[in-house]
């Protein structure tokens, strides 16, 4: 099956997916086995929502801070005899066996055991993710990236990978990207073009945030501040349109998109051509907008191509024409993810997945003055924002990937909102990351790209 077919595979499957898993069960006397690599906010969903779905159960967990999975289990309401810790991969699969959750701190653990058939990574460190998801696809377990991060830096490789490896690689259903996808497949499916997809920004956009400042706030949602951060200074837009871009091949009209505060009845007059009022100079983009009333959604505009098809959208009171938009109002997160682990497994399907070649690149541009000798932190912390391109437009601009600067050092001074490229810093080439990124350009190269 190819990428492209695969990720159209969803929407047919989901009516019986429930009678498939419990089929399944019945056939195997097993549940789709789920191994779980992060047991944090997103991860303790996974564990509540699948007790209510048939055929699939959160069979291992890894997991570094001690006592998070118990925590997990216990919000989830289950009994605390349903799991057990284990050192050791004996050990580990043995308390599979026993049909109890194995937890560990050793994710290599996971990875090995032939009693997992699926993985999700929801550590939401790119290098560490990327790294953990290539060991289990190389033991033949499916890979469901809730990292988007490892995706826009290196979802080419993970994908090319997979597909040597006879396994799924997939974005996890119920974050924005995936279920603007969903859109954007019905939208083509009916032989319309798109003229814009992306979503709306769920928080207030603050591009000089910093932990520091929302610490409080993170504390009272129960977030990681540098988590909550990523999101308010616009870092996880500009990475999730990315997301967007290299599975679809729709591209930002311009370094760091528009971005325009666009209501939810303004975006199909917004997001549209110049000359016909909006604010795009191409069409077939990804963007987003501020605008009162889209988030949490996702959308697509598109323009009707018969004026017979016009006047039945008006009819249905789709808006005026000729430019109408197609929303989503909702994602679920975490709680969409299991979906994925069933499509993988049962169908071998995925949900979203990169293109061969990106036309995206994820990049950064400087949150305050940085001064020779200073080092890079992560992204949703104090020195750098992303910003998305083109990758064309990245490589003119010598401008070097946002997931790869964390530990970079500053060798050139630059000022604030100044795009952070490979003349200002130099970046930790022993990092994984690095590694990594630097395989799939040789990939790339080797295709002629």
């Amino acid at each position: 099956m190819s990428h492209q077919s695969a990720s159209l595979t969803q929407n047919t499957m989901t009516g019986n997916l429930r009678e498939d898993l419990a089929k399944r069960q019945d056939e195997l006397g097993r549940p789709i086995r789920v191994g779980l690599i992060g047991c944090g906010e997103m991860g303790t969903d996974i564990v509540t929502q699948v007790n209510f779905m048939p055929g699939i159960a959160v069979s291992a967990i890894a997991e570094l801070r001690s006592g998070t999975a118990s925590k997990a289990f216990a919000i989830s309401g289950q009994s605390m005899d349903a799991y057990k810790e284990a050192n050791t991969q004996s050990d580990f699969d043995h308390v599979m066996e026993q049909g109890k959750t194995a937890v560990t701190n050793d994710a290599q653990l996971l990875c090995k055991s032939p009693h997992v058939d699926v993985v999700i990574d929801a550590t939401g460190r790119p290098g560490v993710g990327a790294s953990i998801g290539l060991v289990a696809m190389e033991h033949g377990k499916h890979l469901v990236m809730m990292n988007v991060e490892a995706d826009v830096c290196i979802g080419a490789f993970l994908a090319h990978e997979a597909k040597r490896l006879g396994v799924v690689y997939t974005l996890g259903a119920g974050d924005e990207p995936s279920s603007c996808i969903e859109l954007i497949n019905f939208v083509k499916s009916l032989g319309y073009p798109i003229i814009a997809a992306g979503k709306g920004k769920n928080n207030p956009l603050n591009v000089e945030a910093t932990p520091d400042l929302y610490a409080a706030e993170a504390k009272a949602r129960n977030m990681n501040a540098r988590m909550l951060v990523e999101f308010v200074d616009g870092s996880k837009t500009m990475v999730e349109m990315a997301a967007i871009s290299n599975a679809t091949g729709l591209v930002p009209d311009k370094p760091g998109m528009h971005g325009p505060s666009a209501t939810l009845d303004e975006l199909a007059t917004t997001l549209c051509p110049i000359e016909d009022g909006g604010v795009l100079s191409r069409t077939g983009v990804v963007d987003y907008s501020i605008g009162k009333g889209v988030a949490p959604g996702v959308f697509v505009v598109t323009k009707a191509p018969h004026t017979r098809i016009h006047e039945r959208m008006n009819d249905l009171k789709m808006g005026k024409g000729p430019y109408f938009k197609f929303v989503r109002p909702y994602h679920l997160t975490s709680l969409e993810v299991p979906l994925s682990c069933a499509r993988a497994v049962l169908y071998r399907a995925a949900d979203m997945v990169p293109l061969p070649v990106p036309t995206s690149e994820v990049c950064a541009l400087a949150k305050k003055d940085l001064n020779v000798g200073d080092k890079l932190d992560s992204i949703g912390e104090y020195t750098y924002r992303a910003w998305v391109m083109t990758v064309g437009d990245a490589a003119k601009a010598h401008a070097e990937p946002c997931m790869v600067l964390e530990g970079a050092k500053v060798i050139k001074a630059i000022k604030k909102g100044e795009l952070i490229t490979s003349a200002n810093v130099e970046v930790d080439r022993s990092a994984r990351i690095f590694e990594l990124k630097a395989m799939q350009n040789n990939m790339l190269k080797g295709m002629g790209h």
